[in-house]
């Protein structure tokens, strides 16, 4: 598996993490775990939104042989586009 993590600076993190994974609602199941909104995806990747103090903190995961790059540039996209308004930057970490 390969994880990419990155942090959105936003007042509103729960709002984003909620939209984007009922945009995705038929990719898989998701669930709370330990503060974090998680999607499981039928086809492998699992997406984790963390809400934080000003910020949304994003972790993709993907099977081994998947692009991780694709995958986290697929989400980076949905959520700047959900926050266009506010002007939301996703960043990923190296």
């Amino acid at each position: 598996m390969t994880t990419v993590n990155g942090t959105m600076a936003t007042d509103r993190p729960e709002r984003y993490a909620r939209q984007l994974v009922s945009h995705w609602s038929e990719r898989g199941p998701v669930a709370d775990e330990a503060g974090a909104t998680v999607q499981r995806w039928h086809t492998g990747q699992v997406l984790v939104l963390r809400p934080a103090d000003g910020a949304l903190e994003v972790e993709v995961t993907v099977p081994e042989g998947d692009d991780a790059a694709r995958f986290a540039q697929v989400v980076k996209a949905h959520l700047e586009r959900f926050g266009q308004r506010e002007e939301l930057n996703l960043v990923w970490h190296v």
